[in-house]
């Protein structure tokens, strides 16, 4: 018995779906790990396709059975296989895949040497068509960030927060995740640890004290690295402070393209 195919059926409409697939998908993959050489985890997965105005609708199965080829060899170099593949098994002129997962890291103590393992989240998007490749890697690094004018000011102490930098980059040859994640820790205050003894918890609170940064600086210092890093094309770092004595957040964000033009 033949089962009807009606997603390939004619759609009168005439109109293009830019974006068409799965989304929120969790699946097990592998990444490059630059001390480890791999690491496993957890991604949440978002797959789409360009649906041409002609037909009623995608094969949503075929997605899962692309990413089910390539789940042990998921990386930025691995992309444009994935993206060509769900562009031939879907007859697709554009493909576009984003991959979001905790990148975990083992991280020393300042004083007391213990080691912990911190997460960050990541993120790899590709998009694929007749007239572009284009890949990007971004990675959330939380950080410690403590006010300039508040040291100025006060007669003791000053305030201090969590803060999230944010580092998009286009890149040529290989970059590391862990290379962004130090960028982004030494453009603030003070990086963030999961374990911190007290001796630890004394060393972070003096150093944050002594490295103080806004907003603006932060972003600025993160810029500064990025523009002097060669393998990076194109970039956009932002850092989100939750301030400690207000309701809102400070923002700010830089965008670079190298590539002129």
């Amino acid at each position: 018995m033949v089962l009807a195919d009606i997603q390939s059926q004619y759609d009168h409409r005439n109109l293009d779906i830019d974006r068409v697939g799965i989304k929120d998908i969790l699946y097990p993959i592998v990444v490059k790990d630059k001390k480890n050489g791999k690491q496993s985890t957890v991604a949440r997965i978002n797959m789409y396709v360009k649906l041409p105005h002609n037909f009623k609708g995608t094969h949503m199965s075929r997605f899962v059975e692309v990413l089910n080829n390539h789940r042990t060899n998921i990386a930025l170099e691995s992309f444009k296989g994935i993206l060509d593949d769900l562009q031939t098994v879907l007859n697709s002129e554009e493909a576009y895949i984003e991959i979001t997962f905790p990148y975990f890291i083992e991280k020393t103590a300042p004083v007391s040497k213990l080691p912990s393992l911190m997460d960050y989240e990541c993120t790899f998007v590709g998009i694929s068509s007749k007239d572009k490749k284009d890949f990007t890697v971004s990675v959330k690094v939380p950080v410690i960030s403590l006010c300039p004018c508040s040291k100025e000011i006060s007669d003791y102490g000053a305030h201090n927060q969590r803060s999230y930098v944010t580092i998009k980059v286009r890149y040529k040859g290989m970059i590391w995740i862990e290379d962004l994640i130090e960028i982004a820790e030494s453009s603030a205050s003070a990086p963030i640890f999961s374990l911190l003894k007290r001796e630890d918890e004394k060393y972070i609170t003096e150093f944050s004290y002594d490295n103080p940064v806004f907003v603006e600086d932060i972003v600025r210092n993160a810029a500064n690295k990025l523009l002097l890093d060669e393998r990076v094309t194109w970039f956009e770092v932002s850092s989100e402070n939750y301030e400690s004595i207000h309701n809102h957040s400070a923002y700010a964000v830089i965008a670079r393209d190298k590539r002129g033009g």
